[in-house]
């Protein structure tokens, strides 16, 4: 099938999402290592992903774990900072492919809170024709149900079926499971990748992908 239609995932495709850095910079990698090692605060996105209330699931967090609270809180009150930057190569290739009338899509596993202070940082998170954000369906990748209501939705309002849908992401887990379902992949490892993908799959030509 041709693909009508390109699904982004965001962190570490759009934008940056590498939180270590922001906590080496401000308290120093030996006490960033502790407390991620003690505390396991990545694992608070699987809470709030699913709509769980930002602001609580951190605070709540960093009273079980009162020796690292002020670490913890950062999570919440330094958000801005541990985001980012945008990857311009691939907010490019999103913007040349609107140009050309094909539809972008986001997919990705974000808060409700956490995203909204996102995008009014972010402008080109804003730019898709459709977004699909975990904590505002209450599922999270790579559950099938996340899935199955782009599928839904796509073919209802474009008539696009699965095996039209070409869908990026920096997660093996999830480009598995987009693949398992009849979804083109590509596992995002760089812009440049991506960009040869849509100019092999005919979305864009290497002039309007920037290889030129």
């Amino acid at each position: 099938m041709n693909i009508r239609a390109v699904v982004f995932d965001i962190g570490n495709v759009l934008i940056e999402w590498q939180p270590h850095r922001h906590f080496d910079r401000k308290f120093g990698k030996p006490a960033r290592m502790e407390m991620f090692t003690a505390t396991n605060p990545l694992a608070l996105h699987e809470a709030w992903d699913r709509g769980a209330n930002f602001r609580t699931i951190v605070h709540d967090h960093a009273k079980r774990y009162p020796d690292f609270a002020e670490m913890i809180l950062c999570w919440h009150d330094d958000w801005l900072e541990i985001v980012g930057p945008e990857i311009p190569g691939s907010i490019k290739l999103l913007r040349a492919l609107r140009a050309k009338g094909i539809p972008v899509l986001a997919l990705s596993n974000f808060g409700v809170e956490n995203f909204a202070l996102t995008e009014n940082r972010y402008l080109c998170l804003t730019e898709f024709d459709r977004r699909y954000i975990s904590g505002h369906l209450g599922t999270a990748k790579p559950d099938a149900r996340i899935y199955e209501m782009v599928e839904a939705d796509c073919g209802a309002d474009w008539g696009i079926a699965p095996g039209q849908l070409l869908f990026t992401d920096d997660r093996p887990e999830n480009i598995t499971a987009a693949a398992t379902r009849g979804w083109a992949t590509h596992l995002f490892q760089g812009p440049g990748g991506l960009a040869d993908r849509l100019v092999r799959d005919g979305l864009l030509t290497e002039k309007e992908a920037g290889q030129e």
